[in-house]
Protein backbone atom coordinates (compact mmCIF):
# COMPACT_ATOMS: atom_id res chain seq x y z
CA UNK A 1 0.00 0.00 0.00
CA UNK A 2 2.91 2.34 0.78
CA UNK A 3 4.28 2.06 -2.77
CA UNK A 4 0.80 2.62 -4.20
CA UNK A 5 0.43 5.85 -2.22
CA UNK A 6 3.88 6.99 -3.34
CA UNK A 7 2.99 6.35 -6.98
CA UNK A 8 -0.32 8.21 -6.66
CA UNK A 9 1.48 11.13 -5.04
CA UNK A 10 4.15 11.18 -7.78
CA UNK A 11 1.52 11.08 -10.53
CA UNK A 12 -0.43 13.91 -8.87
CA UNK A 13 2.69 16.06 -8.85
CA UNK A 14 3.28 15.31 -12.55
CA UNK A 15 -0.30 16.06 -13.63
CA UNK A 16 -0.85 19.09 -11.40
CA UNK A 17 -4.46 20.14 -10.77
CA UNK A 18 -6.03 17.09 -12.51
CA UNK A 19 -3.78 14.82 -10.45
CA UNK A 20 -4.87 16.60 -7.28
CA UNK A 21 -8.51 16.10 -8.31
CA UNK A 22 -7.91 12.35 -8.69
CA UNK A 23 -6.13 12.06 -5.31
CA UNK A 24 -8.96 13.91 -3.54
CA UNK A 25 -11.54 11.76 -5.33
CA UNK A 26 -9.84 8.50 -4.35
CA UNK A 27 -9.32 9.64 -0.75
CA UNK A 28 -12.98 10.58 -0.40
CA UNK A 29 -14.33 7.39 -1.99
CA UNK A 30 -12.66 4.00 -2.38
CA UNK A 31 -9.19 4.50 -0.90
CA UNK A 32 -7.75 5.94 2.28
CA UNK A 33 -4.93 8.40 1.57
CA UNK A 34 -4.68 10.30 4.86
CA UNK A 35 -3.21 13.80 4.50
CA UNK A 36 -1.88 13.15 0.97
CA UNK A 37 -4.19 15.73 -0.65
CA UNK A 38 -3.49 18.19 2.18
CA UNK A 39 0.28 17.91 1.83
CA UNK A 40 0.10 18.01 -1.97
CA UNK A 41 -1.87 21.25 -1.93
CA UNK A 42 0.66 22.96 0.32
CA UNK A 43 3.65 21.68 -1.64
CA UNK A 44 2.13 22.56 -5.03
CA UNK A 45 1.07 26.03 -3.89
CA UNK A 46 4.55 26.68 -2.51
CA UNK A 47 5.91 25.92 -6.02
CA UNK A 48 3.25 27.99 -7.83
CA UNK A 49 1.58 30.50 -5.50
CA UNK A 50 -0.49 32.01 -8.31
CA UNK A 51 -2.30 28.66 -8.73
CA UNK A 52 -3.72 28.53 -5.20
CA UNK A 53 -7.33 28.88 -6.38
CA UNK A 54 -6.84 26.28 -9.12
CA UNK A 55 -5.30 23.69 -6.80
CA UNK A 56 -7.72 24.22 -3.90
CA UNK A 57 -10.71 24.15 -6.25
CA UNK A 58 -9.47 20.95 -7.93
CA UNK A 59 -9.05 19.21 -4.58
CA UNK A 60 -12.46 20.42 -3.38
CA UNK A 61 -14.22 19.23 -6.55
CA UNK A 62 -12.40 15.90 -6.38
CA UNK A 63 -13.51 15.42 -2.79
CA UNK A 64 -17.11 16.37 -3.62
CA UNK A 65 -17.17 13.85 -6.48
CA UNK A 66 -15.68 11.09 -4.32
CA UNK A 67 -18.12 11.80 -1.51
CA UNK A 68 -21.02 11.70 -3.95
CA UNK A 69 -19.94 8.20 -5.01
CA UNK A 70 -20.10 7.06 -1.37
CA UNK A 71 -23.34 8.98 -0.81
CA UNK A 72 -25.08 7.17 -3.69
CA UNK A 73 -23.68 3.86 -2.47
CA UNK A 74 -25.36 4.55 0.88
CA UNK A 75 -28.54 5.71 -0.85
CA UNK A 76 -28.85 2.57 -2.98
CA UNK A 77 -27.86 -0.17 -0.55
CA UNK A 78 -26.13 1.22 2.50
CA UNK A 79 -29.05 0.68 4.86
CA UNK A 80 -28.69 -3.09 4.81
CA UNK A 81 -24.91 -2.86 5.32
CA UNK A 82 -25.23 -0.50 8.28
CA UNK A 83 -27.95 -2.59 9.94
CA UNK A 84 -25.81 -5.72 9.68
CA UNK A 85 -23.00 -4.03 11.61
CA UNK A 86 -24.93 -1.99 14.18
CA UNK A 87 -27.97 -2.44 16.43
CA UNK A 88 -31.21 -1.50 14.66
CA UNK A 89 -32.35 0.94 17.37
CA UNK A 90 -29.00 2.79 17.24
CA UNK A 91 -29.19 2.98 13.46
CA UNK A 92 -32.73 4.38 13.59
CA UNK A 93 -31.74 7.07 16.12
CA UNK A 94 -28.66 8.02 14.11
CA UNK A 95 -30.58 8.25 10.85
CA UNK A 96 -33.25 10.39 12.51
CA UNK A 97 -30.54 12.84 13.60
CA UNK A 98 -29.07 12.84 10.10
CA UNK A 99 -32.44 13.63 8.58
CA UNK A 100 -32.84 16.52 10.99
CA UNK A 101 -29.26 17.91 11.07
CA UNK A 102 -27.75 16.27 7.98
CA UNK A 103 -25.78 19.30 6.81
CA UNK A 104 -23.91 19.79 10.08
CA UNK A 105 -23.45 16.04 10.52
CA UNK A 106 -21.42 16.06 7.30
CA UNK A 107 -19.91 19.55 7.46
CA UNK A 108 -18.17 19.15 10.82
CA UNK A 109 -16.41 15.82 10.05
CA UNK A 110 -15.31 17.19 6.65
CA UNK A 111 -13.19 19.78 8.46
CA UNK A 112 -11.43 17.39 10.81
CA UNK A 113 -7.98 16.02 9.94
CA UNK A 114 -7.13 12.29 9.95
CA UNK A 115 -7.58 10.00 11.77
CA UNK A 116 -11.02 11.49 12.55
CA UNK A 117 -13.71 9.37 10.81
CA UNK A 118 -15.38 10.95 7.81
CA UNK A 119 -16.50 8.34 5.28
CA UNK A 120 -19.02 6.75 7.65
CA UNK A 121 -20.79 10.13 7.92
CA UNK A 122 -20.87 10.42 4.13
CA UNK A 123 -22.30 6.90 3.82
CA UNK A 124 -24.92 7.59 6.51
CA UNK A 125 -25.96 10.78 4.75
CA UNK A 126 -26.85 8.64 1.75
CA UNK A 127 -28.66 6.07 3.88
CA UNK A 128 -30.64 8.85 5.55
CA UNK A 129 -31.44 10.31 2.11
CA UNK A 130 -30.15 13.76 3.04
CA UNK A 131 -31.04 16.08 0.17
CA UNK A 132 -28.22 15.96 -2.37
CA UNK A 133 -28.07 19.76 -2.66
CA UNK A 134 -27.58 20.13 1.08
CA UNK A 135 -25.02 17.32 1.07
CA UNK A 136 -22.95 18.87 -1.72
CA UNK A 137 -23.12 22.29 -0.07
CA UNK A 138 -21.85 20.86 3.24
CA UNK A 139 -18.95 19.03 1.56
CA UNK A 140 -18.08 22.06 -0.55
CA UNK A 141 -17.95 24.34 2.49
CA UNK A 142 -16.05 21.90 4.69
CA UNK A 143 -13.48 20.78 2.14
CA UNK A 144 -13.26 24.24 0.59
CA UNK A 145 -12.39 25.85 3.92
CA UNK A 146 -9.85 23.11 4.60
CA UNK A 147 -8.09 23.11 1.22
CA UNK A 148 -8.12 26.89 0.66
CA UNK A 149 -6.84 27.33 4.21
CA UNK A 150 -3.98 24.96 3.52
CA UNK A 151 -3.22 26.77 0.27
CA UNK A 152 -3.02 30.06 2.16
CA UNK A 153 -0.60 28.44 4.61
CA UNK A 154 1.57 27.54 1.63
CA UNK A 155 1.52 31.16 0.46
CA UNK A 156 2.22 32.62 3.90
CA UNK A 157 4.71 30.13 5.31
CA UNK A 158 6.25 28.45 2.25
CA UNK A 159 7.98 25.17 3.03
CA UNK A 160 7.37 25.70 6.77
CA UNK A 161 3.62 25.35 6.17
CA UNK A 162 3.81 21.55 6.22
CA UNK A 163 5.46 21.62 9.65
CA UNK A 164 2.88 24.18 10.83
CA UNK A 165 0.04 21.94 9.63
CA UNK A 166 1.49 18.88 11.34
CA UNK A 167 1.99 20.74 14.61
CA UNK A 168 -1.22 22.82 14.68
CA UNK A 169 -3.64 21.27 12.17
CA UNK A 170 -5.72 19.45 14.77
CA UNK A 171 -5.99 22.50 17.01
CA UNK A 172 -7.07 24.75 14.15
CA UNK A 173 -9.66 22.20 12.99
CA UNK A 174 -11.07 21.83 16.50
CA UNK A 175 -11.37 25.62 16.88
CA UNK A 176 -13.25 25.87 13.57
CA UNK A 177 -15.55 22.99 14.56
CA UNK A 178 -16.29 24.58 17.95
CA UNK A 179 -17.18 27.88 16.24
CA UNK A 180 -19.49 26.03 13.82
CA UNK A 181 -21.09 24.05 16.64
CA UNK A 182 -21.76 27.21 18.65
CA UNK A 183 -23.21 28.95 15.60
CA UNK A 184 -25.41 25.91 14.90
CA UNK A 185 -26.57 25.86 18.53
CA UNK A 186 -27.53 29.53 18.30
CA UNK A 187 -29.42 28.82 15.08
CA UNK A 188 -31.33 25.92 16.65
CA UNK A 189 -32.27 28.10 19.63
CA UNK A 190 -33.48 30.87 17.33
CA UNK A 191 -35.39 28.39 15.16
CA UNK A 192 -37.09 26.88 18.22
CA UNK A 193 -38.18 30.29 19.52
CA UNK A 194 -39.33 31.35 16.06
CA UNK A 195 -41.45 28.19 15.75
CA UNK A 196 -42.92 28.77 19.22
CA UNK A 197 -43.91 32.35 18.30
CA UNK A 198 -45.58 31.17 15.12
CA UNK A 199 -47.46 28.45 17.01
CA UNK A 200 -48.66 31.06 19.53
Amino acid sequence: MGRTVERIQALALVFGAPGLFVVAFLDSSILSLPEIADLLIIWMVVQHKSRLVLYATSATLGSITGCLALYYLGLKGGDAVVRRRFHAASVDRTLAQFRRYGVMAVLIPSLLPPPAPFKIFVLLAGVADVRVGQFVTAIAIGRGVRYFGEGLLGVWYGDRAIMFLQENGTLVSVVVVVILAVAFGVYLLWDKRHAAKQAA
